[in-house]
């Protein structure tokens, strides 16, 4: 009964009535600074569309359905503690695993690593800090395991299927994101929001992260694989 409520509320007024539009906002606004880049240089490089813009897409995509969750939780501020540490491993994991696989997938494991280290490890504490220093923990250790794990995984599939994997791996991660989204309405529902997050921080996310994933595929250090 709670996930039929929940859909209902993915229409109403509740935080839960935005994700869908920040989803909307945050694909057309990253796929419009994609578009810019592509026009003013990326089309120049050889071999942009077979070698990274099919990674690129999937990048956006997994943006476009973090910073959502992002937005639900910040509005809610506080939660209690198991919910804050689910809170912080979930996207420290999801954002760590994915934003070190796609760029291992055209870079190599290291930058890959690095990258989704820093991308998970930032997201993770940031939102798991809804329930203190446990989440912040938490989400600090999920994004520190899930970087190097995502551009390990993408290394290790080079030579057998890596862009099936990818869609598969894409879609798994986003569907734990959607029952985070079920569980902290579930946790929540019968509380008030404590600040209305601002839509637009959630399409400076996402847009940043687009920035910095195109930048660092395209023109970033790679290792002797990719060369």
């Amino acid at each position: 009964m709670s996930f039929k409520e929940f859909v209902k509320e993915l229409n109403g007024s509740r935080v839960e009535g935005e994700l869908i539009k920040i989803v909307i906002y945050s694909l057309i606004g990253s796929l419009i600074v994609l578009a810019i880049f592509y026009f003013t240089r990326l089309k120049y490089i050889e071999g942009f569309m077979g070698n990274y813009a099919f990674y690129l897409f999937l990048a956006i995509v997994s943006y476009a359905l973090i910073v959502p969750s992002v937005h639900q939780v910040r509005s809610y501020k506080q939660f209690h503690c198991m919910a804050g540490m689910m809170i912080g491993m979930t996207i420290g994991m999801i954002a760590g695993f994915l934003s070190g696989y796609l760029i291992g997938a055209t870079n190599g494991m290291f930058v890959g690593s690095v990258f989704g280290m820093i991308v998970g490890i930032s997201l993770g504490a940031w939102n798991g800090r809804c329930c203190g220093i446990m989440g912040v923990m938490e989400g600090m250790m999920a994004g520190f395991m899930a970087g190097p794990m995502g551009a390990m995984t993408a290394v290790m599939l080079l030579n057998d299927n890596l862009r099936a994997a990818s869609v598969i791996l894409t879609i798994v991660g986003l569907a734990i994101l959607g029952g985070l989204n079920f569980m902290i309405y579930k946790e929540m529902k019968h509380s008030k929001v404590k600040e209305r997050e601002d839509i637009f921080i959630s399409l400076i996310i996402s847009i940043i992260l687009t920035i910095a994933t195109t930048w660092l595929m395209v023109f970033g250090p790679r290792s002797a694989l990719f060369q």
